[in-house]
């Protein structure tokens, strides 16, 4: 028997936001590279090693709370830590607060600074640590709420072991995506995702087909948020899907 494929950590951030028309999440096209080319995906990417020792550095956790929360020994903060870098570099949406102000987000208006931040978090020329560090910032995992677990099957091109979080969009700030990372990005209805993927005009695997349709169960982020709070967001763990990756929890299902 051929050994297993090994995994690597990842993290993924659905953004979601309220509009005229309901609940939308915002979706990137991945460029057509790599082990999944030309996919829709919400933001987000492999766990690093700088993820790691942000124990005081965070809002609301510390790893042993993340860990509970992941059912890990240890080592769970990271995930909050790489879905919240993940969607800085992609999306330039900050979900960071201020040190000496924990009650609000920090504001990044200056896009160009921005951009050049983004660019060399990205090419790894900077810390995410030291960059917060920097800037006298925290990570406000208060706002980042665990929404699933996926392990890619060995059947895949390549394989991740990925958590799943949900965030309600910054009032204050907006999406600018990173040129070089992704080809497009956009707000849309899950329900409207859904439908570019059964006409054939989106690329897009189980893991992201079923939190959209787990998502199309809400109207506005408000009771999204609270029923991920309370578990009753549960995606039924089938045969089926357990063997496109979702799996069993014992702290959420």
């Amino acid at each position: 028997m051929a050994p297993s494929k090994p995994t690597r950590d990842a993290a993924t951030l659905m953004l979601v936001r309220n509009s005229p028309c309901g609940l939308e999440v915002f979706m990137l096209k991945r460029p057509g590279r790599g082990a999944f080319p030309d996919l829709h995906v919400f933001p987000g990417g492999k766990v690093d090693q700088g993820d790691e020792g942000f124990d005081g550095r965070c809002d609301s956790l510390n790893d042993a709370m993340a860990s509970k929360i992941l059912s890990v020994a240890s080592n769970g903060l990271r995930y909050w830590v790489a879905a919240v870098r993940e969607c800085f570099e992609e999306c330039g949406v900050l979900l960071a607060k201020l040190s000496i102000d924990e009650h609000s987000l920090a504001n990044m208006c200056d896009i160009e600074k921005l951009r050049r931040t983004r660019n060399a978090l990205a090419s790894n020329e900077l810390d995410f640590k030291d960059f917060l560090a920097d800037n006298e910032l925290i990570v406000a995992t208060s706002r980042v709420h665990y929404f699933s677990h996926w392990i890619t099957p060995e059947f895949a091109p390549a394989r991740f072991n990925a958590r799943f979080f949900v965030t309600e969009m910054p009032q204050d700030q907006q999406v600018v995506e990173h040129e070089s990372e992704v080809v497009s990005g956009e707000w849309i209805r899950p329900k409207q995702a859904l439908s570019q993927f059964a006409k054939g005009e989106w690329q897009m695997i189980v893991p992201t087909l079923t939190s959209l349709r787990m998502l199309c169960s809400y109207t506005t982020t408000e009771n999204l948020i609270a029923s991920v709070h309370l578990g009753s967001h549960k995606i039924p763990v089938t045969p089926s899907l357990h063997a496109q990756g979702i799996q069993y929890d014992p702290n959420r299902w």
